[in-house]
């Protein structure tokens, strides 16, 4: 009688799998809350340009208004970058944020992002 060898994960490989999947849930944990913010910029310097239209203190006024209901801390009204645009300003913004993992470790994301059209040509002078 032949005997047949048992297929499967053994204990370890079971234990050593579970805490690979649960760092990587640990690390998404933290970077997640840094995204949604990063879009609740975007919604807000899409909304300053709207109600701001070619004033820069109603720019960021509004900005400010989305910021502290959005729950913003990362940037402020005055990180913000205003480029003139024919009658209305194009903002930008860029910033980074730093998340800590173990002892001199970390993840460094670099956020950015615009109001411009996205191959835009800008006029030259």
């Amino acid at each position: 009688m032949r005997k047949q060898r048992e297929r499967g994960i053994s204990l370890i490989g079971l234990i050593f799998g579970i805490a690979i999947l649960a760092g990587i849930g640990l690390i998404a944990a933290q970077i997640l809350p840094t995204y949604i913010e990063y879009r609740a910029i975007l919604g807000a310097i899409e909304r300053a340009k709207k109600d701001g239209g070619d004033n820069i203190q109603a720019i960021q006024g509004s900005f400010s208004k989305s910021a502290e209901t959005g729950y913003i801390t990362s940037i402020t009204s005055h990180d913000l970058m205003l480029e003139r645009n024919g009658t209305d300003f194009d903002i930008s913004f860029a910033y980074e944020k730093k998340i800590p993992l173990v002892g001199p470790a970390s993840i460094l994301l670099e956020y950015e992002g615009t109001t411009a059209k996205a191959g835009a040509k800008k006029k030259v002078e």
